[in-house]
């Protein structure tokens, strides 16, 4: 195997020997650290009480100390203009030969900078006869030299007159691959995943505020289980065992309110074996809460009253808006049965009708369907092909089949279903819920109706947890619980066309 480099453009070739050139003036092209005092965002929002008027004779004005890429540059003879980007916007610099000395204007600004490198600047500001806030420079200082071009989009005018923008960084693919580039020349995708903190910080603080507790569980399990879906399977060489990434932290989390807790949370990677979409990515975030001595009812008002205050955090009014919609998150949120739900929009009455027959409504319906499918299954498919994408507002379903529900508690007075909701919200699930299943000897059936259907060929179905049914056989409190899709949230939150678009590193085929 080769380990020769692989080969570079001519302009890397360029940068590379800037590199080199550097170095042979005794200039450190990645020094260890630099002293910023300001960020392009705080001069800018308390100009006045920076800016000098007599620039060229500043005396006790006061000085910043600022840091970023350098995004323009207008070299003008003697004295030259750039905009410097950092984590927090932009602000012009002015730089003079006679301020920075001769040497380090001539021959390491004007021939060694190029666009994109990371440098540092300390002056006074002062406004230009543009009035643009700007700093002077009196000091520069190379702290990163790059060696690839980063994308720099220039805007012409065509024969015809129109504008004409060209090698902007707008392919989708390359974007998610270079997030770090995507995110220098496109720094409004930063905001995306400020926003997205916001909403788990926002929901960390309600839950901390009702004293429950945030916990961590295992990612590697010896048996998957709190959902339905194929897991990721490992190996541990010492036990020889196989292990299973976690696809939810569910179990854990009872054995927890079992074991005496009365609320606890987790923020949560989970991984599903599973293809990408839109809305899926193998890897994920959720959210999951339990609260002792609760039922579905309660949490679908903590639901409510969680979601509001993320979208009056992120956009100070619970109204949002998402592509062509408007999404209000103003409670209270409609709460419809699935079966009726499914009713409104088919005209069929699924209660009481057996596999076979909610089979053949499927096939009528035109789902594709096959009969290894269960009754659960069915009806899932069912409700997803025929409602859940005309749900845009926020809505909870409820009520639903029994066997989709292996780990929900039976409803007290309806027959055949459990005590479960999922939060629907422009056409996708962003949040499961039940009153929680703390019957032991009904677990274990359920269980074991899992472990038939998986026979069967379901690589979704559920495994038998003994050491949970153990746990539930000591005694767990009547409990509601919760699972909130923090991906989907965002991006509802975040006005996001795809799931890769709030997150920093998606998952994608290999190059």
């Amino acid at each position: 195997m080769s380990n020769a480099e692989p080969s570079i453009s001519e302009q890397q070739a360029i940068r590379k020997e800037k590199l080199n050139q550097l170095r042979e003036l005794n200039v450190n092209p990645y020094p260890y650290s630099y002293d910023v005092t300001h960020t392009s965002a705080e001069i800018l929002a308390d100009e006045d009480s920076y800016i000098t008027t007599t620039p060229d004779e500043p005396g006790d004005a006061k000085r910043v100390s600022v840091a970023g890429r350098v995004m323009t540059r207008r070299i003008m003879g003697k004295a030259s203009f750039f905009t410097l980007q950092d984590s927090k916007g932009t602000i012009q610099v002015y730089i003079r030969r006679d301020d920075v000395g001769v040497e380090e204007y001539n021959k390491v600004f004007k021939k060694m900078v190029d666009i994109g490198d990371i440098v540092g600047i300390k002056g006074y500001v002062f406004k230009t006869g543009t009035k643009e806030t700007t700093i002077r420079a009196e000091e520069f200082e190379f702290l990163s030299k790059t060696i690839r071009p980063i994308p720099t989009p220039k805007e012409v005018e065509n024969e015809d007159g129109e504008k004409v923008t060209y090698d902007a960084f707008t392919d989708k693919e390359q974007r998610y691959r270079q997030r770090y580039v995507d995110m220098i020349v496109n720094p409004d995708v930063r905001d995306t995943f400020r926003k997205r903190t916001q909403i788990v910080q926002t929901m960390r603080n309600m839950m901390n505020e009702r004293g429950y507790l945030e916990v961590e569980t295992p990612i590697l399990q010896p048996i998957y289980g709190g959902a339905a879906a194929k897991p990721f399977v490992t190996h541990h060489n010492a036990l020889d065992m196989d292990l299973y990434l976690r696809i939810a932290n569910e179990l854990y989390l009872k054995r927890l309110i079992v074991g005496g807790f009365d609320g606890v949370y987790e923020f949560s990677k989970d991984f599903r074996n599973e293809g990408l979409s839109r809305f899926h990515n193998p890897e994920f975030t959720q959210v999951e809460l339990y609260v002792a001595y609760k039922d579905y009812n309660w949490m679908m008002d903590f639901m409510e009253e969680m979601i509001e205050k993320v979208a009056l955090a992120l956009h100070g009014s619970t109204t949002v808006t998402v592509g062509e919609n408007e999404i209000n998150f103003e409670r209270p949120w409609p709460r419809i049965p699935m079966y009726e739900a499914i009713e409104n929009e088919t005209g069929h009455d699924l209660s009481g009708k057996t596999t076979e027959e909610i089979f053949d409504i499927a096939k009528s319906l035109h789902i594709d369907v096959d009969e290894s499918m269960g009754k659960g299954k069915l009806i899932d498919e069912i409700f997803g092909e025929t409602v859940e994408h005309k749900l845009i507002q926020p809505t909870f379903i409820t009520d639903y089949p029994i066997e989709m529900s292996p780990l929900a508690k039976k409803h007290r007075t309806k027959e055949g279903l459990v005590e479960r909701f999922e939060a629907v919200c422009n056409g996708k699930e962003i949040a499961n819920a039940f009153t929680e299943l703390n019957d032991p000897v009904d677990q274990r059936e359920r269980f074991e109706e899992q472990a038939r259907l998986k026979a069967d060929g379901d690589e979704e179905a559920m495994a038998v947890d003994e050491d949970f049914l153990r746990a539930i056989e000591y005694g767990m409190p009547p409990t509601a619980g919760i699972g909130i899709g923090i991906d989907r949230l965002a991006m509802i939150m975040t006005n996001s066309d795809s799931i890769r678009d709030v997150l920093f590193f998606p998952q994608m085929r290999p190059e």
